[in-house]
């Protein structure tokens, strides 16, 4: 069901504007998931634009970065490895590599002993 106060529109144009209205959300979810914004620092559409495409590429640029240097951490904590040591001078990979790696997770297979009482 569509609400709507434009009674001059056919109903299938209105499920189309919901649809549209759908994708932006989705893509503004995804940008808050995603691209670490919280506040857009300039108020014309030029300025957001700029700001978004900044951090779309800063993402797929760690993504890249991740998937080269066989990475196991996260994007989000390859992310912030990079943001802490962003003025220290070191090489990407001495950075990346002072974390420890995940835990290996062992499988125990217990069988239960039967005795006779």
């Amino acid at each position: 069901m569509f609400l709507t106060n434009n009674f001059t529109e056919p109903a299938l144009t209105i499920a189309q504007l919901y649809r549209c209205r759908w994708q932006v959300e989705l893509f503004f979810k995804w940008i808050k998931q995603h691209l670490r914004i919280k506040v857009f620092y300039g108020t014309s559409e030029n300025a957001v634009r700029i700001q978004v495409w900044i951090a779309i590429s800063v993402y797929v640029l760690v993504a890249i970065l991740k998937k080269r240097l066989r990475l196991w951490a996260s994007l989000y904590t390859i992310l912030q490895i990079l943001s802490l040591s962003l003025f220290e001078k070191m090489p990407i990979l001495q950075a990346l590599s002072q974390q420890t790696p995940p835990p290996v997770c062992l499988t125990i297979t217990i069988s239960p002993v039967y005795r006779g009482f």
